[in-house]
């Protein structure tokens, strides 16, 4: 793309932020995204806390949720080009404790691609529980898989986190947020955009969550549905508004998860699909092998069909399916991804957590942004 269309995309991403936060269907997003390396978009509009009067800005960090696990699929990634992690090694051999109930043979590819068989949660779980590292991996050190690893698939929503962080934690003795930046954010540039649990120096930087209609959506969930009875099994550590903007939770370092801003998130992907800067995260075996499809079919927690990478989704709608894209999405509307096919990667980040069709405007954002570069 030339100058001039460079500007004129950003320009058509700015008027679409802008009526959709004037029309208040939105309170505050940020977009982003690179082509062969170069930035093309890095757009935002609305508020950052609409009580506090403060303005989103482009460099503030959003809480969206699971978009995080791309960024620790990467950081194991980055590992594994490195020689420091195999995929086919039992966790076991990195985390002996992990041994227990039967998953002696469990492997690292097993949790990048949600078979490992343990999803579960405690059913009486606290904010205070899920934010202490030492007690959530006892749980999933100690816990015993639903079903053989490797035979099935199912998201592994809260504890893919723990079981891939503490991982990274005994393989580099570095914590998650310690591995995050040194092997991914301050290499690309963006170590004070980029984050699982936020240093309590940026806290004050950080966007307040505000809710749609997403805790509303979980509501509609039966409660003998597998994803609300075993990922998120009761209504205080459900992936809403109300946890996110707790100052113990942002504070945590929670690789399920992760606060970033839109840019952060494209520039990371942009540097799997190739040089930023100089910079190049993984080599491109490495991301065939990652972005490859490792599992499909039915996922035993969403109860649809997916088709999933080594620690990404492939193939989702807002990538105009196919499975030449991969990222993940975030709780409540976030998302990040890499499209291969045209070398383009993308960023959204949201302030209003919505789900269903209030969701759309991820779709119609990088729709124009791909319209605009074909």
């Amino acid at each position: 793309m030339n100058r001039r269309a460079n500007a004129d995309v950003q320009g058509r991403i700015e008027n679409i932020l802008a009526d959709l936060v004037e029309s208040g269907a939105e309170s505050g997003l940020q977009v982003a995204a690179y082509l062969d390396g170069e930035p093309i978009v890095d757009a935002y509009a609305g508020w950052a806390d609409r009580g506090a009067g403060r303005l989103l800005g482009p460099d503030t960090p959003i809480h969206s949720f699971s978009t995080g696990k791309g960024f620790t699929a990467t950081v194991v990634h980055v590992l594994a080009d490195r020689g420091l992690v195999d995929y086919d090694t039992p966790i076991a051999h990195y985390w002996p404790e992990f041994a227990a109930q039967g998953k002696e043979r469990a492997t690292v590819r097993h949790a990048l691609t949600h078979t490992l068989g343990i999803p579960q949660l405690p059913p009486d779980v606290t904010p205070a529980e899920l934010c202490d590292w030492d007690t959530m991996c006892a749980h999933v050190a100690g816990a015993r898989p639903l079903w053989e690893p490797g035979s099935a698939s199912g998201y592994h929503g809260w504890t893919f986190g723990w079981i891939l962080g503490e991982t990274v934690r005994r393989i580099t003795g570095l914590t998650p947020a310690e591995a995050l930046r040194t092997y991914v954010s301050e290499p690309l540039g963006v170590g004070d955009e980029l984050y699982f649990g936020l240093p309590a120096s940026e806290l004050a930087r950080a966007a307040t969550l505000v809710e749609g209609n997403w805790a509303a959506w979980l509501a509609t969930l039966p409660p003998d549905a597998p994803f609300r009875r075993l990922v998120v099994p009761n209504r205080e550590v459900w992936t809403t508004a109300e946890l996110a903007n707790r100052r113990t939770y942002l504070l945590s370092d929670l690789p399920a998860c992760g606060t970033t801003t839109a840019r952060a998130a494209a520039r990371m992907y942009a540097a799997l699909l190739g040089e930023v800067d100089g910079v190049r995260l993984l080599s491109p075996e490495r991301v065939t092998l990652a972005a490859g499809v490792a599992v499909e079919g039915k996922d035993r927690m969403l109860l649809g069909r997916y088709t999933k990478g080594l620690g990404y989704f492939l193939g989702l709608p807002e990538t105009a399916g196919g499975t030449a894209a991969f990222g993940h999405h975030g709780s409540g509307g976030s998302i990040a991804f890499a499209d291969r096919e045209r070398g383009l990667s993308f960023g959204l980040t949201r302030t209003r957590l919505v789900a269903g069709p209030a969701a759309g405007a991820a779709r119609v954002l990088a729709d124009e942004i791909r319209s605009a570069v074909s």
